[in-house]
């Protein structure tokens, strides 16, 4: 096999992957934008059924809400997607633990802190009920 044949067999492998890649890059936009369209659908149909169960919805909540349970359901079918298994980013704060922002307890630092005296919370203040300051001696 001479080097023109090598180097046309290495190009047309070249080009094999490259179009096999630009294929792979248009399947997950593709899967991509139909989750966001489901995220919006989903949000939508939040949305109306928080308006009707907090007494906001208007004449028409309960058609939007049929609408829109139809039109998940099309697009699952659509999507080969299950709209049911959405899940709560693992990101949230609320999902960390199970709890809230500021409920938690302050750790130890290294080092420990000396018995009796109180552990200053992050960003130099102390725990509630606690005083920057000592009190004044006498």
């Amino acid at each position: 096999m001479g080097l023109m044949d090598k180097v046309k067999a290495q190009a047309t492998q070249l080009a094999q992957k490259t179009q096999e890649a630009a294929q792979e890059g248009k399947a997950r936009l593709d899967q991509a934008q139909a989750n966001r369209r489901g995220d919006i659908l989903l949000r939508q149909l939040g949305a109306a059924v928080f308006a009707e169960r907090t007494g906001r919805g208007t004449a028409d909540t309960q058609a939007t809400i049929d609408q829109l349970v139809s039109a998940i359901s099309a697009h699952e079918r659509e999507n080969g997607l299950n709209m049911t298994q959405a899940t709560v980013p693992t990101d949230s704060p609320a999902d960390q633990s199970g709890s809230t922002p500021g409920s938690g307890t302050w750790s130890t630092p290294p080092g420990g802190t000396p018995s009796g005296q109180p552990q200053d919370a992050p960003g130099g203040f102390p725990p509630p009920g606690q005083t920057f300051f000592p009190p004044p001696e006498d």
